[in-house]
């Protein structure tokens, strides 16, 4: 997790072209939808147009594209006429997936790319044509309306691309779900930004910020540990989350009644059982955690279990803090960490 001291550290480097970032970060500009490497000589943005990443996929799987004046896919002092070739071909139609025929047509040889992209990026080429897409797809999925009210109609069955990219995400296009147990997914609006829901009509899988970072991996996770596929859609507990979510944001409530499914070990249940007893406005130790579950030298065993939980705000894994009164981490970012503890306190 980037800081926000990190970040305005970074956009320093950004404005005064500092080239010993090169490599140590990479911006993503909100208004433009590009991202650049530290020395780019474009219009600087706002600080708040900004957002700040460790490597160039992290910024693709975000959706933004490289920019085509400091071609942050490129090493600095040298341009792959191969490696620029494939960026290229990618960026004018970034939905294609790639097969073998394509590279023929470009009169590439597959492996050389992928060894190219590999050595210079720390990916293959396939990863990068791969991230592009989920990028898209995740964009288009966070808009909220366009795919999980409408449940990719029309406009979207025209783009197979933009199918498949959901796919790899959710699990399986809606036509293709056949005997699957399905898992329905939905967007919800909050005061500290929209969270993703996924649900089955029985209980709440998982909750959580659509921005956290990594959020495409657990939700294949849960996916495969489900043997599910996961599509747009509401269900009874993901209605039930969106109104206790709301009275929550509202200060009318701070305790959750949604029935919940929890995916993890014995221990890891143990852990977030015992945070649901951490009372609102109040926070505990992973120490205090570990000792309530009659394990008090399995401290670090509990900050991962707490770690692991993919039910925010529902168990408060956000009123865990440090032996030494830090806040510690948080799934959806600090400052929100910040802004619960916060409204919880003036709430009681």
């Amino acid at each position: 997790m980037i800081t926000t001291e990190l970040k305005l550290e970074y956009y320093q480097a950004l404005i005064h072209k500092k080239s010993e970032y090169e490599g140590v970060f990479y911006v993503g500009v909100k208004t433009t939808g590009v991202f650049c490497r530290p020395t780019c000589p474009a219009r600087k943005p706002k600080f708040e147009n900004c957002e700040f990443y460790d490597t160039a996929k992290q910024a693709l799987l975000a959706s933004f594209r490289p920019c085509q004046r400091c071609r942050p896919l490129s090493h600095p002092n040298h341009v792959s006429e191969l490696v620029q070739l494939l960026v290229n071909a990618v960026e004018e139609n970034p939905e294609q997936r790639w097969t073998e025929n394509d590279f023929r047509k470009l009169s590439v040889d597959a492996a050389t790319a992928r060894r190219q992209f590999k050595k210079r990026f720390g990916m293959t080429f396939v990863e990068y044509a791969r991230a592009r897409r989920m990028g898209i797809a995740m964009k288009q999925i966070k808009a909220g309306n366009a795919v999980i009210e409408a449940q990719l109609t029309a406009g979207y069955e025209s783009s197979s691309g933009f199918r498949d990219a959901f796919s790899r995400i959710m699990g399986a296009a809606p036509t293709l779900l056949g005997d699957h147990h399905i898992l329905k997914a939905s967007w919800l609006d909050t005061q500290l930004g929209p969270m993703i829901a996924i649900a089955d009509e029985e209980a709440l899988y998982l909750l959580e910020f659509v921005d956290r970072r990594g959020l495409e991996r657990e939700v294949e996770r849960l996916r495969l540990r489900t043997k599910s596929a996961i599509i747009p859609g509401h269900t009874a507990p993901i209605i039930s989350i969106q109104s206790e979510l709301e009275d929550y944001f509202n200060g009318k409530r701070f305790e959750f009644k949604t029935p919940l499914y929890l995916l993890g070990s014995s221990f890891q249940k143990e852990v977030w059982e015992q945070l649901k007893k951490i009372p609102p406005g109040q926070t505990s130790t992973y120490a205090d955690v570990a000792a309530a579950i009659g394990r008090p030298s399995a401290y670090r065993a509990a900050a991962q279990a707490n770690g692991a939980n993919q039910l925010a705000i529902v168990i408060p894994c956000h009123r865990v803090i440090n032996s030494n009164g830090e806040f510690g981490g948080y799934g959806g970012g600090l400052s929100r960490k910040r802004w619960l503890l916060q409204h919880e306190k003036e709430g009681l």
